[in-house]
């Protein structure tokens, strides 16, 4: 469910916070890969967090989470970047441009660094940090503004392409839904986890099913260039309140956990 960056960022704030231990989350983000590895992308970022810099024998994710817990680092930040929306990341430089080639990227604002995951081999992924160049404001979602996102982009999307005449029915299509959704990850949470948000989440996963299936089916029953265009113009809302319900989830769950009173030393 989501992405590897969702699963470091809630349980890397749960672990700082006293709410779960360290060998939960490093077993939960196996369920991406079963190795992760951490370097860093320049030597600020090695000597910070006593990892080695891309290009040497990369250190273990326990190491990175170790880093945290010594830098003081505050709650994290899930970001879910696109091409011309990049909040969250701090502007340019390598963690920005890393974040937009991986879809998806953990800000720790407090302590100036980022990490970004890259799948490296079959069930290996290497998380590099990253320095952030400039200091960006948190955003905040309300769960409820997101979910009402999803209600009605889908409504409005299918509203959309019922006038277009271009949503048609596909064989089998049922069968394909559960199938991809029965493939997706079965990510967990750590104890505490709002309920709520993890519906948004689920939510948000089979409607990223359901688009994911939509342009396998490209054009979907368009008969022109032009209605193909307009298909993609009615689903592209849907896009978007799946990425922002997505963000919202996995943030007010990493708030719930921050909110906490913190561990004793």
């Amino acid at each position: 469910m989501c992405c590897p960056s969702a699963s470091l960022a809630v349980w890397s704030s749960a672990w700082l916070h006293g709410a779960a231990a360290s060998d939960d989350a490093l077993d939960a983000l196996r369920v991406w890969g079963e190795d992760h590895e951490v370097v860093a992308a320049d030597p600020f970022g090695a000597d910070a967090f006593d990892i080695p810099v891309a290009g040497e024998r990369p250190a273990g994710l326990a190491g990175f989470l170790t880093g945290l817990r010594r830098l003081g680092a505050g709650p994290a930040r899930f970001v879910l970047p696109v091409p011309g929306d990049v909040r969250g990341l701090g502007g340019g430089g390598s963690l920005t441009e890393a974040a937009l080639r991986s879809g998806e990227a953990v800000v720790f604002a407090e302590i100036g660094y980022g990490v970004v995951p890259e799948p490296i081999a079959e069930g290996l992924f290497r998380w590099t940090v990253h320095r952030i160049t400039t200091a960006a404001p948190m955003e905040y979602i309300a769960l409820g503004e997101a979910e009402h996102g999803l209600t009605s982009a889908t409504r409005s999307s299918a509203g959309a392409l019922q006038e277009l005449d271009v949503a048609r029915d596909r064989p089998g299509v049922r069968a394909e839904l559960s199938e991809r959704l029965r493939r997706t990850a079965h990510v967990s949470w750590p104890p505490g986890t709002p309920g709520r948000a993890l519906r948004v989440l689920q939510r948000a996963e089979e409607i990223g099913a359901i688009l994911a299936i939509a342009h396998a089916d490209d054009p979907g029953g368009a008969l022109s260039a032009s209605a193909a265009i307009r298909r993609a113009d009615a689903l592209r809302p849907l896009h978007d309140a799946v990425r922002t319900a997505r963000f919202a989830a996995v943030n007010e769950t990493i708030r719930v956990f921050a909110d906490q009173p913190d561990p004793l030393p």
